[in-house]
């Protein structure tokens, strides 16, 4: 089985291009933290490559820009290929299947066009719980 998961923030903002068949694809790249520290205690981030395609695609051109924190599950998918030069290359990256936008909307983003991404709760939202008799629980 060939599945992926990883959240991360966008390295730079997404690239949409669309093929000469009409499909649209978005390419960008999420830094992941590891999880676990280097020998001087810093964790390090990895920078993995994420290809989207149709209209997933123009929504991650439209919503996620440089910075945005994006959930990615896909397959991983390893191409072969020569440069113009003879040099024989590998490309390492993930195949989208999903991507959910993670986070609130970045400031300083004024492209609200009234499709913007629903807004979350600010950490600082007090609930109120109401006390409960146990003698009307049914256990």
């Amino acid at each position: 089985m060939n599945k992926v998961m990883l959240i991360g923030n966008l390295t730079r903002d997404p690239e949409l291009v669309v093929t000469n068949s009409g499909l649209p694809v978005c390419r960008f790249s999420l830094a992941v933290s590891r999880r676990f520290a280097n020998s001087e205690g810093v964790r390090e981030a990895d920078f993995i490559p994420i290809i989207v395609w149709r209209n997933q695609a123009e929504n991650c051109h439209k919503f996620l820009k440089k910075g945005s924190k994006a959930a990615v599950s896909g397959s991983l998918q390893i191409r072969n290929y020569e440069t113009n030069t003879g040099e024989k290359r590998m490309a390492v990256e993930v195949v989208a299947d999903d991507v959910e936008f993670v986070g609130a909307k970045l400031s300083g983003d004024s492209s609200d066009d009234g499709a913007s991404m629903p807004k979350q709760a600010s950490e600082d939202t007090t609930v109120t719980l109401e006390p409960v008799d146990d003698g009307d629980l049914p256990f």
